[in-house]
Parts: C-alpha cells; sequence; structure tokens
C-alpha cells in the first residue's frame, strides 16, 4: 500500500485537505480526514505531500507522437515520457503516421508498440479517408478513442475532401467523429494572393491571414450542419477563432452531440508573437488575433468549449527554418500544456478546479474513458502531485521532447510537477521518468 498523505486535493470542483491510498493500480481509499494510526501503520510508503496540490492525471485527447514512419522527430516511448513529466498520464493519438493509421490493422499495430514502449495511457484514432468507410464502420468503440476527419489542411491522402464521402461518414460511422476543420479552397486562394505580393518567401506572420478565420469558420460550420444532420457525435479539434465560437452550446457536457477542444498554444499566445518566435508558433490552424484568443478563453469560461488539449506536434528545429510556406506546422506541448494552464490560473484567468475539470474530468466524460479522470475509490491511480511554491524554468536541460526544443523555452512557471503516478506506479518523480513502463490502453464506455 502506499499513502500520499495530506495533499490539498483538487478534484470535481474542490479543494480540501487529504489523502489518497494506492493498492496496486487503483485508489483503494480517500480520506477528507486525518488517516487513522492503524492506516498508517499498514502503509509500506507514505508520501509526506503537506503543502502540495494533488489532481488527476491529465487526459491528452489530442497528440502525434509521430510513431511509425516519423520517429526522427518524436516517437511513442520518447514523448510519453514527456507526458508523465508534465502530469499527462493519458493521451490520444492521431493517424497521420507513416503508413496513415487508416486501416483497423494498422491500428492494432499501433496499439502493439504502445504496450512496450508508453510510458503513459494510450489510445489511437482510426483516420478516414475519401474511401476507408469500411473500415471506420468497423471500429471497437470499446478501445478506440475516435475516428479523425481532416476536412481541410491535406495530409497525404487523408483529406476527405469528397462531399459523399463525408456525407456518409457522418450518415454511417457510430463512433465520435472528431475533426480538423479549415476551408481548403480559401487557404488555395489566400496562399495565391500572398505569392502574388511576396513571392515565395512570404513572412510568418501572414500564416493567420492564409489559414483565416473564415477558412476555419465555414468548414466547422459544414462539419457541424453535417452532424446536425444525420445526429453524428462530432468532436471539433483545436478551435481557434472567436467567430466560431458562435457555433457552439453551453450545455452542461452530458447534454452535447456537439463539442470542441480549445489548445494551449491558442489559449497562450497570439499574433503577436511571431515577431518574436516565428515558425515555432506556427501551427495549423493558425494561432491568430488577441481578440480571437481572448473570445476563446471566454468561451471556455461559459462552456462552449469542451475541453483543454495540445496537439502536440514535434518537429526538428531544421524543419521549422523558413518562411510562411517553408515551415513545418506544429510544436511540441505536452510536457509543459498543465504548467501553462495552472499559470493562467495563478493570473486570476480560471481557477485550479476549473483547470482540472478541463484537463482531466471534461476529457474523461466526453469520450467516455473507464475508471479514470478523477480521484475516486475504485479509479486507476493517475495522479499527479504539483509543488505550487517551486518556480520552473523551461530550458534545453529540462526538455524531455526527442526534437529537443519548446516554444516555452526561457518562460518560468511558478508551479513544478513533482510525481506523477500512472495505475499507482511513480512514472515521474523530481525531474526523473521512470524506466519502468506503466502505461495502459484506454477502455471507453458510452462512447
Amino acid at each position: 500500500m502506499l499513502l500520499i498523505n495530506k495533499a490539498t486535493i483538487i478534484n470535481e470542483g474542490e479543494s480540501f485537505t487529504g489523502s489518497v491510498m494506492i493498492e496496486g493500480e487503483r485508489i483503494s481509499k480517500v480520506f477528507r480526514e486525518e488517516v487513522p494510526e492503524r492506516v498508517l501503520n499498514a502503509s509500506k510508503r507514505v508520501i509526506d505531500a503537506r503543502g502540495l496540490y494533488l489532481i488527476p492525471g491529465v487526459i491528452d485527447d489530442q497528440v502525434h507522437f509521430r510513431e511509425p514512419g516519423l520517429t526522427h522527430k518524436g516517437d511513442i516511448y520518447s514523448e510519453s515520457r514527456a507526458a508523465v513529466a508534465g502530469g499527462v498520464t493519458s493521451y490520444m493519438e492521431m493517424p497521420n503516421t507513416n503508413p496513415q493509421t487508416v486501416t483497423n490493422d494498422a491500428l492494432m499495430r499501433k496499439l502493439e508498440m504502445a504496450y512496450e514502449k508508453s510510458a503513459a495511457n494510450f489510445s489511437f484514432y482510426l483516420g478516414a479517408t475519401n474511401d476507408n468507410i469500411a473500415e471506420l464502420k468497423k471500429v471497437d468503440k470499446r478501445c478506440v478513442c475516435g475516428v479523425k476527419v481532416f476536412m481541410g489542411a491535406s495530409t497525404g491522402n487523408m483529406l476527405v475532401n469528397n462531399e459523399r464521402a463525408l456525407q456518409q461518414i457522418f450518415a454511417e460511422v457510430d463512433s465520435l467523429i472528431a475533426t480538423h476543420c479549415e476551408k481548403e479552397e480559401i487557404i488555395r486562394d489566400n496562399v495565391d494572393l500572398y505569392k502574388k505580393k511576396f513571392g515565395e518567401n512570404v513572412p510568418i506572420d501572414c500564416h493567420p491571414l492564409i489559414r483565416s478565420a473564415e477558412a476555419c469558420y465555414q468548414s466547422s460550420a459544414q462539419a457541424i450542419e453535417l452532424a446536425d444532420k444525420y445526429g453524428s457525435r462530432l468532436h471539433v479539434l483545436h478551435l481557434s477563432t472567436a467567430r466560431e465560437m458562435s457555433l457552439f452550446s453551453n450545455a452542461p457536457l452530458e447534454d452535447k452531440k456537439i463539442t470542441g477542444e480549445v489548445c494551449v498554444h491558442h489559449l497562450w499566445f497570439t499574433d503577436r508573437d511571431y515577431e518574436r518566435l516565428g515558425a515555432m508558433i506556427k501551427w495549423n490552424p493558425a494561432i491568430k488575433s488577441v481578440e480571437d484568443r481572448d473570445a476563446l478563453r471566454e468561451a471556455l469560461t461559459v462552456g462552449k468549449l469542451d475541453v483543454i488539449a495540445t496537439d502536440h506536434a514535434p518537429h526538428l528545429l531544421s524543419e521549422k527554418e523558413g518562411g510562411c510556406l517553408q515551415a513545418a506546422s506544429g510544436g511540441p506541448l505536452v510536457q509543459h500544456s498543465l504548467q501553462v494552464m495552472l499559470e493562467l490560473a495563478k493570473d486570476g484567468l480560471y481557477s485550479r478546479e476549473f483547470v482540472v475539470d478541463k484537463m482531466c474530468h471534461a476529457p474523461a466524460k466526453l469520450f467516455g474513458v473507464k475508471d479514470r479522470g478523477f480521484i475516486r475509490e475504485g479509479y486507476f491511480a493517475d495522479l499527479v502531485l504539483i509543488n505550487p511554491a517551486e518556480s520552473y524554468k523551461v530550458s534545453t536541460e529540462n526538455i524531455l521532447y526527442k526534437c529537443g526544443w519548446s516554444p516555452f523555452e526561457g518562460e518560468t512557471f511558478h508551479n513544478t510537477i513533482s510525481k506523477t503516478f500512472v495505475n499507482g506506479e511513480i512514472a515521474f518523480k523530481d525531474g526523473i521518468v521512470s524506466e519502468k513502463l506503466s502505461g495502459k490502453a484506454l477502455e471507453f464506455e458510452n462512447n
């Protein structure tokens, strides 16, 4: 038995001083008062957590860990280790690898790799194409988080741009459909416009003008129209504009069939940061204006946006070189997302309880993750201890991503991840990731 003693437990909308007993992989007891002496004496190990926050492990519903085929950027082993160092105990990984995860056989091969390599719990999306509807309909919803549809931003043959194929997916797939929404035709027209103005070397600060708010809005509106028409379960990923917020409801999460995700980079950075950071903050969809960022922050507060994730997508720094049309889109985030959100809480934008809800509870509810996302007796012991009194400066020495950099390098956060538990095992402690891999496949119910 392991006892985490006298922590400030942040869970299900409240904070209180308490203790958590772990037996094997699961939480056996949550104490709200003093732990009985007999329990203390029976505990093989006691962690003194006074002054520390204890929260459920973060569930990140959108990462790109680059395996198979793109492992020079990152892989399941390296990026899952960075995840647990950041308090992320479960992730859902995207299909645009090489080969792409567009068949159930390819998805099973990814699961097999993760069993051998992952420090955190895992699930994988099955990717949609214009012609793999038969594969999408065979998805086992008990172990697959959802179907990913690229409705823009072509990724190999994964851009679903055939209207009939889109309608068939929304009409016939009864799994959760997660979409990347940007209108490809608008983006192409904008590229031509800015090439006429600048040639091939379009400045990086034109990125949000090329991948514009209108491109995002039209594509998101199309996805929602299809979901409404066919009664689909739709989750729109990495929303980035103020205008898109008019498409979403602030009804309770449990009552929604159409939900939205926001990523930490869209809540933190704005287009003013391109001058300072250049292509290091080039993502698709693009980081946009202060007004867009503030609208996203407000939409999260009122419940129009349901979960916070990362879209963690590592590239080598050499791949981030060049202008708007040359530099790769995406960046590494999973090690620092929880610290970013706790920093916003420290600044008074959100409460700590709210951050835990949107990063831990809400993803578990939205996807129907079984026995995770909460500090509850009988649930898996996916837990994070945070020291709110210890500052943490992001540097090349403590970055664990395989790509070796972070857009937050040089930033000081006023909180430090002290320990991360995955299935009852200490996966990360005081700056060191355990070599023991304790990640398990996520299970889903009511998905």
